[in-house]
C-alpha cells in the first residue's frame, strides 16, 4: 500500500481568507473600509429630495441676485437723482447765462448807436479823409501862422525904423528950435 502524506496544499490568497471567515464563509468587517454605522443608516435621497435641494439652491442664488438687484437699483436711483440735480444746476448756469449774452447784445446794440451818433463808428478810409483835412486845415493855419510872423517881423523893423526917424526928426526940430531962439 501506498501511502500519502498530508501536505496542504493551499496558497496563500486562500489562507488569507479563510483565516478572516467567520460564521460559515461572512467575511469581518476590514478595517480600512469599514465606514460608520450613521453611513450604513443614511437613506439616499430620492429624486424629489434632489429636485427639493435644487431647488431650495437655485431659490437661495436668485435671492442674492435679487438682493443685489435691488441695492443696485437704489444706487441708480440715487445715481439718477445727483445727475437730476446736476441737470438742474446746469440749467440755471445756462439760463443765467443767456440772459448775460442778451444783455450783452443789447449794451453792444446800445452802444455801437452812440458810436455812429458820435461819429466814432467810421470806417478807415473815412478817418484817412478827415485825417487829412485836418492835416491841411493844419499845414493852411501853419502857413498863415509863419506869414504873420513875417509880416510882423518887417512891420517891428518899420517900426523901428519909423521910431528912429521920429527920434531923428524929433532932435532935428529941438535943433531947430534952439537955432530960432
Amino acid at each position: 500500500m501506498k501511502s500519502l502524506a498530508a501536505v496542504p496544499m493551499t496558497t496563500p490568497e486562500y489562507s488569507g481568507w479563510r483565516d478572516q471567515r467567520v460564521n460559515d464563509n461572512i467575511l469581518g468587517p476590514n478595517q480600512e473600509i469599514t465606514r460608520p454605522l450613521e453611513e450604513h443608516l443614511q437613506a439616499i435621497p430620492s429624486e424629489l429630495e434632489i429636485i427639493k435641494q435644487d431647488f431650495e439652491r437655485r431659490n437661495l442664488e436668485l435671492g442674492r441676485k435679487i438682493e443685489q438687484l435691488e441695492e443696485e437699483k437704489m444706487q441708480l436711483g440715487l445715481d439718477v437723482d445727483v445727475q437730476k440735480l446736476e441737470v438742474n444746476k446746469l440749467r440755471k448756469g445756462k439760463n443765467k447765462t443767456e440772459k448775460d449774452l442778451d444783455s450783452l447784445k443789447m449794451d453792444y446794440k446800445k452802444l455801437r448807436r452812440s458810436i455812429k451818433t458820435a461819429g466814432l463808428g467810421k470806417m478807415s478810409e473815412q478817418w484817412q479823409q478827415e485825417i487829412q483835412e485836418e492835416n491841411t486845415k493844419a499845414d493852411q493855419w501853419e502857413k498863415k501862422f509863419q506869414d504873420t510872423q513875417a509880416r510882423e517881423g518887417t512891420l517891428e523893423k518899420s517900426l523901428l525904423e519909423c521910431q528912429n526917424k521920429n527920434v531923428g526928426l524929433k532932435a532935428r526940430v529941438t535943433e531947430l528950435e534952439k537955432s530960432l531962439h
